[in-house]
């Protein structure tokens, strides 16, 4: 007898105590679903923190300020910031955020000049519903990320309404940088206007540099320009301003992974209980299997595939429940205009059904390993 043609046993085991087993697969499911959500989280952390190889871009912000409302910058910045040596372009910046604080759902509109926009980032802009030429023939139109699009439920030819200020969808974008999918892009003038007459300040600048090897000389560069200047600066890499604005959020996630820890310790908790009472509820009937010829390595087969189903199907419920609740609700945490993305990777299903799976084994290795060195005799006497 081999361990294939023996699993609609296994499967009738799990299902002979059904209440236990359903409460079992329900805490597992549970547990992997906060696992699952952990997971997300902490690669959205690495995917805004992690700078490529060719990475190119500098922001140029208001020294000693961190929400977007208190970073003001003269515009005119512009000029000299493009005069330093290695410097590309500089693109003028006008953020506005519905919230300041940490929150699931922040609405931050980003002012750009139309133009400059387009030419510096306009190829890395994939445009799903609506188009660009409506973007830059209405003042008021925006260019809404996929993300936020899908978490207002917003559409080409909608209007909607945050932080005082009332925009035209013209279109949504989807974007490899996880910043660009949770904003809407509009016009500089527009957002300045709509921020009590604004005009000529603006929040940051997004500095293109030649190459990336020239970055921290062309940061230092910029800061030295304007050190003693009445509105003085701090320029970081993008990623570096990111991990700077949001490094409470980032410490809150990395502490987040100790509760992802914990849900797995849960889950072996659970499985390796369930297995437990399940082999002590049946001696006799292992040791029948022995007599009609089952070997001890074939009963200890049967009893850890017992825990990799249960294990495997918990996991499978609660990971699926946290992808689908990830990509319904498109959320990210965001603080002072910078986003985390929550990122409902496929893969991260995946993932979980191997690490249910190894628990599935490890829970059911004790019990098996028990149920296996019972002498037969002794079995039927303890029966």
């Amino acid at each position: 007898m081999t361990l294939p043609r023996c699993l609609p046993y296994v499967l009738k085991q799990v299902t002979r105590h059904r209440v236990r087993s359903l409460l079992t697969v329900a805490g597992i499911a549970i547990a992997m679903f906060l696992f699952t959500v952990v997971q997300a989280m902490s690669e959205g952390v690495g995917e805004a923190t992690s700078a490529s190889a060719n990475e190119t871009t500098l922001v140029v912000y208001r020294k000693d300020r961190y929400c977007p409302a208190t970073s003001q910058l003269p515009q005119d910045y512009q000029r000299r910031i493009e005069s330093v040596e290695g410097v590309v372009s500089a693109t003028p910046t006008k953020v506005v955020v519905s919230n300041c604080r940490t929150s699931l759902d922040v609405v931050t509109y980003r002012g750009v000049p139309k133009d400059a926009f387009l030419r510096d980032r306009g190829d890395a802009l994939e445009i799903v519903a609506g188009s660009v030429a409506d973007w830059q023939r209405r003042t008021d139109a925006a260019l809404v990320g996929e993300t936020l699009a899908n978490r207002r439920a917003l559409r080409p030819g909608m209007t909607f309404d945050a932080a005082g200020i009332t925009v035209y969808v013209a279109g949504v974008f989807r974007s490899d940088d996880p910043q660009d999918q949770n904003v809407a892009f509009t016009s500089l003038e527009f957002v300045q206007l709509a921020g009590r007459d604004q005009l000529g300040i603006v929040t940051q600048f997004e500095v293109k540099v030649a190459d990336a090897s020239l970055l921290e000389d062309v940061a230092a560069s910029i800061d030295e320009t304007f050190a003693t200047a009445q509105e003085p600066t701090a320029t970081f890499t993008k990623q570096a301003f990111v991990g700077r604005i949001a490094s409470d959020l980032i410490e809150l996630v990395g502490f987040a992974r100790w509760l992802g820890l914990g849900c797995l310790a849960a889950v072996l908790a659970l499985v390796g209980n369930s297995i437990l009472l399940s082999v002590q509820s049946r001696v006799s009937e292992h040791a029948v299997l022995q007599t009609l010829g089952f070997s001890g390595r074939l009963v200890t087969a049967l009893i850890v595939a017992e825990g990799i189903l249960l294990a495997i199907v918990g996991g499978a419920v609660g990971a699926s429940a946290a992808l689908a609740v990830a990509h319904i609700g498109s959320f990210a945490l965001s603080v002072e205009g910078t986003s985390i993305p929550i990122i409902a990777d496929p893969a991260l299903l995946l993932t979980g059904l191997v690490v249910c799976g190894v628990i599935g084994v490890v829970a059911g290795l004790f019990p098996a390993w028990q149920a296996s060195r019972r002498e037969i005799a002794a079995c039927f006497r303890t029966a």
